[in-house]
């Protein structure tokens, strides 16, 4: 059997019997990829429905730049949680359980999303709608803080550990999906109805859906089962004997900055391709926005099929080679879309969906991540390390590209570049380590 060598980097887990994905196994990850879709849809639906967001709940004397600044303020609440509802929850999960916490998740997003969408406007009760939609959103922040980490925990110890980036991918593919679906629901609402139905009740209906998805997959994870991995720590009294976040910030300070970096990747690959390109393109190509948001969409399904395949294939030659391969291709395609686009829109498809393809690195990382840290405090670590790079680089990422774009229009190129090459180095990096391990195995 391998052993995890926590100081020395990425390493095979625990879970590591050779048996074929069972349909146990499928279900656990249908319904996780289920539930992670759902909860990202609950998250990012705020940002389709801004702009009527801030007109209702703000007063309409307010100037529109305010308004905007205090309405994306609110929104951004919900990133500046996510490390303190992750690592409260990641506590909790190495210490009580992994399903707790996974079924306790979705609960904290699906109460608020469905308050959301119920709430009475500055109109109806003045300054205190702004206040409780706020709320709201910090506890939808603390909501995906634990959901994501918590999820590729909960799949990675359940599934065999030949299948453990297959398994992470497909749960990643799952977690972009809701960003799709929010997308889709979005374009709906804004073709069934006129602009004055959407600010009087139909900008209701999207966070009134999402609440009640929510309740409907919590009812469905009550057929999943702890994972095996946390329960052979409970029977055999093995669980963490101290604060799980201290022993991860004294003993593996090394798994917790590979576990930064690859989150680093993670974040730029998603918030500049997938977030920032659509508005920063119509910006500079004057492109038809109902175009570049089809186009968006096709985009995200590629990085559907790209998250899985990656999976899929870190399974058969290992995660290092993979993600030194996939950064490498999105530098690459990433770099051909954009400079291409500032001369010609023709191909605007055929290079995002590509690009889009490469964006699929996400379904190799968290396996990485997971696989850095110990059974025992393995939840905490990648809650702590994930959500705290996600805050802060997906807090300045856009930014820093936005600032720079005003001294250079192909300043997200340049980003992006530079991300493959961390890639490739973290790629190398785990393959060595890999070899390492490996090597100690065999001795």
């Amino acid at each position: 059997m391998t052993t995890h060598l926590p100081q020395k980097g990425y390493s095979p887990g625990t879970n590591d019997d050779s048996r074929r994905l069972s349909r146990g196994d499928a279900r656990t990850l249908s319904l996780s990829a289920l539930g992670g879709a759902l909860e990202f849809y609950d998250f990012v639906i705020f940002v389709f429905f801004s702009t009527v967001v801030g007109t209702l709940f703000f007063p309409s004397e307010m100037p529109e730049w305010l308004r905007q600044v205090q309405t994306f303020g609110i929104f951004a609440a919900g990133y500046l949680a996510r490390p303190l509802g992750g690592v409260i929850m990641a506590h909790f999960g190495d210490l009580l359980g992994r399903k707790k916490m996974f079924m306790f998740s979705i609960c904290l997003m699906a109460v608020p999303t469905l308050i959301m969408g119920l709430l009475p406007t500055y109109d109806t009760i003045g300054i205190a709608a702004p206040l409780l939609l706020l709320l709201m959103r910090v506890l939808q922040g603390a909501a995906i803080g634990g959901e994501a980490p918590g999820a590729w925990v909960f799949v990675t110890e359940h599934v065999p550990s030949r299948h453990t980036h297959f398994a992470c991918g497909t749960l990643s593919a799952g977690l972009v999906g809701g960003i799709l679906l929010g997308s889709i629901v979005a374009t709906v609402i804004n073709a069934a109805f006129s602009q004055a139905q959407i600010s009087e009740f139909a900008w209701r209906f999207p966070f009134i859906l999402g609440g009640v998805l929510g309740f409907v997959t919590m009812y469905l994870r009550r057929w999943l089962h702890e994972t095996p991995v946390f329960a052979e720590m409970q029977a055999r009294k093995t669980l963490a004997q101290e604060l799980p976040v201290k022993t991860i910030l004294t003993r593996h300070g090394r798994s917790v900055i590979l576990s930064m970096g690859v989150t680093w990747i993670l974040t730029a690959a998603v918030v500049v391709t997938v977030l920032m390109a659509p508005p920063l393109l119509k910006s500079v190509t004057g492109i038809d926005p109902q175009t570049m948001q089809l186009a968006n969409s096709v985009s995200i399904l590629a990085v559907l099929v790209g998250c899985v395949f990656a999976g899929w294939l870190a399974d058969r030659l290992g995660p290092g080679p993979v993600l030194a391969f996939f950064s490498l291709g999105l530098a690459l395609c990433f770099g051909l879309f954009y400079s291409t686009m500032l001369t010609s829109t023709e191909h605007v498809f055929s290079l995002y969906a590509l690009s889009g393809f490469f964006v699929g690195l996400v379904g190799v990382i968290p396996g990485i991540a997971v696989n850095s840290f110990p059974a025992a405090v393995r939840f905490t670590g990648l809650s702590f390390s994930y959500n705290v790079a996600y805050a802060i680089f997906g807090g300045l990422t856009p930014m820093g590209v936005s600032f720079f774009m005003a001294l250079d229009p192909m300043a997200p190129v340049y980003y992006i570049a530079f991300i493959g090459a961390l890639g490739m180095m973290i790629g190398a990096l785990v393959m060595r380590q890999t070899r390492r391990v490996a090597t100690t195995a065999t001795v």
